[in-house]
């Protein structure tokens, strides 16, 4: 009974975090197509994120996003 327990808490938090960054990274796709101009660096943006989903969704974030205003 404990094993089930233990198994099913500790799978939850990983599901959580799944879930988050499976919409952190579709935030940052949809952002990239929707904001960025049409330009070979708009595909290059595209093709780092769903190539390097955990770096690519990160890279985009920080260095592309704030670019812009607000």
């Amino acid at each position: 009974m404990f094993d089930r327990l233990n198994s099913f808490l500790c799978s939850v938090p990983g599901s959580v975090l799944n879930l988050l960054f499976l919409a952190f990274w579709l935030w940052m796709l949809i952002d990239c197509l929707m904001n960025q101009p049409s330009s070979p660096e708009k595909i290059v943006w595209v093709l780092v994120i769903i190539l390097l989903p955990c770096l690519g969704a990160l890279l985009y974030f920080f260095l592309k996003k704030p670019k812009r205003p607000i």
